[in-house]
């Protein structure tokens, strides 16, 4: 687990740095590009995510999340993490491990989004890149474990390009935007090999 201080306070945990971007846990001054960012991005995000409460993008809810996240991090539940540009911190999208589980297990669950403007760019592959290290060496994780509808080609295509296996085809495996939807089911072990993010300029784009 990383030495955790408080979400609120003035010395931010330390990033993980990556290919021209770098990951964060989410702190409050990070409000305005979140909320502006998903709600710019919500019609491209909709088909992938669940139903956005309605107050999902007000002040209080993101208060409400950080405090949660704070509990997850503590109780080693969950970890989440914003993905900015480096050249100029701009907010990108998100990541977060969650279902944690230790024991003989030694797993979480990898979710991700990403703003519509910056995807398609490579970021979130250079995101992973960097995640990847940091969930198996530094968190203990034997397995990473991420799912994606098929219809999502451009998820199918960052997990495969980021190491993860395809394993199995799980039917109405989320409730996504009201629906229970089938999803393809992949998973990285620690054993795998990491696949660097630099694999070239048209790779990099077609990641999402």
């Amino acid at each position: 687990m990383w030495p955790l201080t408080s979400l609120f306070s003035a010395d931010p945990l330390p990033a993980v740095e990556g290919d021209r971007v770098y990951l964060r846990v989410p702190q409050s001054s990070d409000f305005a590009q979140w909320r502006d960012l998903r709600a710019s991005s919500r019609a491209f995000l909709t088909p992938w995510e669940p139903l956005w409460p309605a107050d999902d993008l007000t002040r209080a809810a993101f208060s409400r999340r950080l405090r949660r996240y704070a509990r997850d991090m503590l109780a080693d539940h969950a970890y989440p993490m914003f993905v900015f540009r480096s050249a100029d911190h701009a907010l990108l999208g998100g990541l977060t491990l969650s279902n944690v589980r230790r024991g003989v297990c030694q797993a979480a669950s990898l979710g991700y989004w990403m703003g519509e403007r910056f995807a398609g760019k490579g970021h979130m592959r250079a995101a992973l890149a960097a995640l990847l290290p940091v969930a198996h060496e530094r968190l203990q994780l034997r397995r990473i474990e991420a799912a994606c509808m098929p219809t999502n080609a451009p998820s199918i295509h960052l997990l495969e390009r980021s190491g993860f296996v395809r394993e199995g085809y799980s039917r109405e495996y989320l409730c996504i935007n009201g629906v229970w939807e089938d999803h393809l089911l992949f998973a990285r072990l620690r054993r795998d090999p990491i696949i660097c993010a630099g694999l070239g300029e048209a790779a990099s784009r077609a990641a999402q």
